[in-house]
């Protein structure tokens, strides 16, 4: 298993189990006729992004994007060059609406996911212009896996549940030991029902001021489209 920081061993039992069995079957047979986001090399760079040790936030996304070019494994982040997601306009418009950070021009988060902020989408494939085509496949159980493990071995962590389906997903989390906030999803569609004022990320620093952590950054620096996107280690898929 090419997992390169310690979710590698955390996550080992789960490689072994009926279930990821059944899923490693199911993508390798549509990858032979579809077109599957991200790219396999990309499956898991949110937890290389983001070792297990140092997880400090958790947002939680669904199911990759399913446009060329845009999902690499972080929820809610696009490469830079790629058109930013209306999702993410809205999540700049909060940030700017609560702690006054202007709205960069690209949708590239791995800055956040460097400093312990898991951008953990539930479903980690997709297929291309099919949004929820790999849901029930088995990518729930494993994610769920990674959730209960942040639970139950940390304390601390903020949880950004954002919309019904995250907040269902998180429905397990100990309140007493963790920060839980809640909201609309950002979507277009529901945005302006909540998630715009809800102060988010001032509450999440303000927590992890609190309890003796470093706060989160969430001012992402500019940078230049035309430069290789940086790596985030070995990241094969480990079957």
């Amino acid at each position: 298993m090419n997992i390169t920081n310690d979710w590698k061993g955390c996550l080992a039992d789960e490689f072994k189990k009926d279930y990821m069995q059944s899923l490693q079957q199911f993508l390798q047979s549509e990858k032979q006729k579809k077109t599957l986001y991200p790219d396999e090399s990309e499956y898991f760079n949110a937890l290389n992004a983001t070792p297990f040790s140092q997880v400090k936030v958790v947002i939680l996304g669904q199911d990759p994007y399913h446009g060329e070019g845009q999902a690499h494994g972080l929820s809610f982040s696009v490469k830079p060059g790629v058109k930013i997601p209306p999702s993410l306009m809205n999540i700049y418009k909060e940030l700017n609406m609560d702690l006054g950070i202007t709205p960069v021009d690209h949708g590239y988060l791995l800055s956040w996911a460097e400093q312990g902020v898991l951008l953990l989408n539930s479903i980690l494939t997709v297929e291309a212009r099919k949004p929820g085509s790999h849901q029930n496949k088995g990518w729930e159980t494993f994610t769920d896996k990674i959730i209960e493990m942040i639970n139950e071995k940390h304390e601390g962590v903020v949880f950004m549940l954002w919309g019904a389906y995250a907040q269902k997903k998180g429905r397990h989390i100990d309140r007493e030991k963790h920060c839980v906030l809640e909201s609309v999803h950002p979507s277009p569609l529901s945005a302006y029902r909540g998630f715009l004022g809800c102060q988010h990320f001032s509450k999440a620093n303000k927590y992890l001021t609190r309890i003796g952590k470093e706060p989160i950054k969430w001012a992402l620096d500019p940078i230049d489209k035309k430069i290789a996107v940086k790596g985030i280690g070995q990241i094969t898929l480990p079957f």
